[in-house]
């Protein structure tokens, strides 16, 4: 796997260099400012892309405008975005140009190497990553006529940890309970949501995005 990084904070950019390459993935390249990592993507074509939410010069949301660029650019392109603290709204900006291959972490994630590493290949994989925290805020944010408040608390968890971006044996094993009644719930967040029968898998990611967007 080959990565481009884009952190403007040097000790946690070469942190992370060091935290990829010992896992054996190839930093292509490690840059400090939106121009750059878009120019690194252009000529690098990596697997996937790791963001800060806020890159010089204006430290708003320009890892967040240059992530979506670099989508639309080289579409399915991976990326995990990093932030400092929870912005909601950079989550469903993030999300508007597809669900596929997107994750949102809460940089103190970093610091626990496995959920990271897990996070990480969970979005190149194509799965859609959000970090617990983001998840719990959105969650308490619903407008009175969202179809999630119809939600049963069970389907609500389930729904929350499939926006974690965990898969039916995770989600069994974290509530406890069998891979059957998971599934049930699943079926009923579909219906409730309105979600026609189709392919699960997009089904999923539609779920998630009301999820987020709601």
């Amino acid at each position: 796997m080959r990565v481009v990084i884009a952190e403007d904070d040097t000790l946690l950019r070469e942190g992370l260099v060091l935290l990829l390459a010992g896992e054996g993935i190839e930093v292509a390249a490690a840059v400090d400012n939106a121009d750059d990592f878009l120019a690194a993507v252009r000529a690098e074509q990596p697997d996937a892309a790791v963001v800060d939410v806020r890159l010089p010069p204006g430290f708003t949301d320009e890892g967040i405008a240059a992530a979506a660029a670099a989508r639309r650019e080289h579409p399915g392109l991976p990326v995990l975005v990093l932030s400092a603290y929870v912005e909601d709204s950079y989550a469903t900006e993030l999300l508007a140009g597809g669900a596929d291959g997107v994750g949102y972490l809460l940089k103190e994630r970093v610091g626990k190497v496995e959920q990271f590493l897990d996070a990480l290949h969970r979005v190149v994989a194509g799965g859609t990553v959000m970090d617990p925290e983001v998840v719990s805020q959105l969650m308490v944010r619903r407008r009175a006529d969202d179809p999630v408040r119809t939600l049963t608390p069970r389907e609500r968890e389930v729904l929350a940890l499939m926006a974690e971006g965990l898969a039916n044996p995770d989600i069994a094993g974290r509530l406890v309970v069998t891979e059957t009644a998971v599934s049930k719930h699943i079926r009923n967040i579909f219906a409730k949501l309105g979600l026609a029968h189709g392919d699960t898998g997009h089904r999923r990611v539609l779920a998630v995005l009301a999820y987020l967007k709601s």
